[in-house]
């Protein structure tokens, strides 16, 4: 039987937790200041999953003007392929589609196959390229865009 998996709101209890995933991820991880920062918004959606009590994986994702951005999401190395950022952003949209807006954007590096497969199947599509998006390789991010699925005026 498998631990319990459960997708909650990120807390302050949960910021060393997710600035570790953050490190050990990214070239230039986000601090553990600027997630307490992003927490004291109240506008945000912030989202971990956690599993038997061990943050596994979140998503980051504030509202602009009228549209939804997904800033950061990211899952530890040993539960990837897991569904865990699939859990994330069903999580995320559950909270989001109550509300009318716009839609959904995001950015993210043209060489990560993986979470350009993954945005697509939640109906992100391409939109645009941010050319040398990325400070530490000038890589550049693909613009994607989901429209919002809520009823219209």
């Amino acid at each position: 039987m498998s631990a319990e998996r459960r997708v909650r709101i990120m807390t302050y209890d949960d910021i060393a937790a997710v600035a570790a995933i953050e490190k050990n991820l990214f070239p230039q991880p986000w601090s553990a200041t600027i997630f307490s920062v992003q927490l004291q918004r109240e506008d945000g959606i912030y989202l971990v999953c956690d599993i038997a009590g061990e943050i596994v994986g979140y998503l980051i994702a504030d509202i602009f003007v009228d549209v939804w951005h997904i800033m950061n999401i990211a899952v530890d190395e040993l539960h990837r392929r897991k569904n865990i950022a699939s859990e994330l952003l069903e999580s995320y949209f559950s909270i989001t589609e109550q509300e009318p807006h716009r839609g959904h954007t995001l950015e993210v590096r043209v060489s990560n196959e993986a979470a350009v497969d993954l945005y697509r199947s939640f109906g992100f599509i391409s939109s645009g390229v941010r050319p040398n998006y990325y400070s530490d390789n000038s890589e550049d991010a693909l613009i994607m865009w989901r429209d919002w699925e809520g009823d219209s005026a």
